[in-house]
Order: structure tokens, then C-alpha cells, then sequence
């Protein structure tokens, strides 16, 4: 479904952020993309879907090719169209709109009636429940934890074969968080709808994807399938906070010094 080859980003000609990666997703697989802050990995998802534009950001080698059709350089109207719709980092809502109008502008590039867009508006409701209570609320008066329905489901609404989510968990409760996972899941199985997610929590991430990779500095540094990265030494060392020994405290994981081989 979506094939990334060798791909070079660069921000302003001139600053290199993102330096020969390549990645794929499946048709209905979800992958999981991990990495420390700053590693490149919201980039990779601004540049499939099409916003590097407006960051004065631009793919300068490589492609990204989905269905077997080029789309670096599109739109990301017309890559909404063709089925990727992202979720961003940081739950933009219009604030000043109901909640449900946020969830019907995820329908905004669907060519269809009111009476099949609001049959998936149900389904929506059916996915988060909160939300039929609220539907009715200015959206910027919801908690966090709402939010991400809303962005969650607003992005199900566009009807997309592969859905980008950039840290859809961050700064959320752990209860909130495993809900959401639950949900995520579920969509995922019943819509048949392919997932590349960016998420700090790498437990849950790998729990739900069946692939993952790393990104470091701009690179993918491994990559290979949940259980594999689930069980690489270093995987859990520095994103799980586990070593040989058990869990260790974070303070012995800020300073821990040993080399990662994956950077050797």
C-alpha cells in the first residue's frame, strides 16, 4: 500500500532532517514507528501527507508511492482523497465549533450523500460513546482525553485506507490510554483500516502493530516485527526502561553510557 524509498527531506534547502529512509505498510497492517524526540518521525508523516508544504519543508530525494502511484509532491487534498488522512500531534480541534461539526469536516473531500456520511457519523459515535453526550459542546471547552476522539474520529470520518496518528496518547491518563488502544483495535479490525503510528508508549504501540521500526537522527536504525523488536535488547533498554536485570529506575536509563549497537 504505501512504499517510502530512500527518502530525503530537507526544511528551508538546507537543513536535512529526514536522510534515506525507507519504510512500507500493507494493505490493513499496522506499523509502529518509535524513536526518541526529535528522531524525524512526525516529519515522516508531514511529508506523506502532504503538509511539509506548509512548514517550508520538501521531500529532495526519494519518493513515496501509495497504491502503486507517486504522491510526494500532491496535495494533501487529493492525498486525502486517495485515502491517507492524518492525525496530528497535539489534538487540534476547531475550538470555536461543536464538537460534532469538528467530526463532520473529517468528511469535507468525500464525494458521497449526507445519508452515507452520517450513517459513519453513528458509526463514530459507536467507536466513542463520550462523544454523542457531547456532540452538542464547543469544542473548546473538552478535556484532553475528548480531544482525541474527536481528532480520532474526525480522521474515521475521511473514510482513509491508511490513517497516520502522531502521538495520539501523549499526556494522557493510563486509563484513557489503554481505552483508546482498545478502540484503535477495534477500528482497526471491523474497518480493515491500516495504521502508521507514532507513539511514545512503545508497549502498547508493539502490542497492536505487527511491524515496527526506529528512527534515530533521521535515520531508520532496525526495524523488523512487534515480537522481535518487543524482545531486542535494546528496544527494551532504551524505550521499555527494562534491562537484563529487570526494570531499571529512569535515572540509571538518562545516564546509562553503553553504546547502542544500532548507532555503532
Amino acid at each position: 500500500m504505501l512504499d517510502v524509498k530512500n527518502l530525503e527531506v530537507t526544511y528551508s534547502d538546507i537543513l536535512v532532517v529526514i536522510r534515506g529512509v525507507s519504510l512500507k505498510v500493507e494493505d490493513g497492517q499496522v506499523v509502529a514507528l518509535l524513536g526518541s524526540n526529535g528522531a524525524g518521525k512526525s516529519t515522516l508523516l508531514k511529508a506523506i501527507s502532504g503538509m511539509l508544504s506548509f512548514e517550508i519543508g520538501k521531500v529532495s530525494e526519494g519518493s513515496i508511492t501509495f497504491n502503486g502511484e507517486r504522491i510526494d509532491g500532491v496535495s494533501p487534498t487529493d492525498i486525502v482523497r486517495k485515502g491517507i488522512f492524518q492525525v496530528f500531534e497535539g489534538r487540534p480541534v476547531c475550538e470555536h465549533l461543536t464538537v460534532e461539526e469538528n467530526l463532520l469536516i473529517g468528511s469535507y473531500s468525500r464525494r458521497e450523500s449526507r445519508h452515507d456520511i452520517l450513517r459513519d457519523l453513528d458509526l463514530v459515535y459507536s467507536y466513542f460513546p463520550t462523544l454523542t453526550r457531547l456532540k452538542g459542546r464547543t469544542a473548546g471547552y473538552i478535556s484532553g482525553g475528548e480531544r482525541q476522539m474527536v481528532v480520532a474520529g474526525r480522521g474515521l470520518l475521511a473514510k482513509p485506507s491508511l490513517l497516520l496518528l502522531d502521538e495520539p496518547t501523549l499526556g494522557l491518563s493510563p486509563i484513557i490510554v489503554e481505552e483508546f488502544f482498545r478502540v484503535l483495535k477495534r477500528m482497526h479490525e471491523e474497518q480493515k483500516i491500516a495504521l502508521l503510528l507514532v507513539e511514545q508508549n512503545v508497549r502498547a504501540a508493539l502490542s497492536l502493530a505487527s511491524y515496527g521500526y526506529v528512527m534515530e537522527n533521521g535515520r531508520v536504525v532496525l526495524d523488523g516485527s512487534a515480537d522481535d523488536l518487543m524482545n531486542n535488547e535494546d528496544v527494551r533498554e532504551f524505550y521499555l526502561g527494562l534491562g537484563k536485570t529487570g526494570r531499571r529506575s529512569y535515572k540509571d536509563v538518562k545516564h546509562y553510557k553503553r553504546r547502542k549497537r544500532w548507532l555503532g
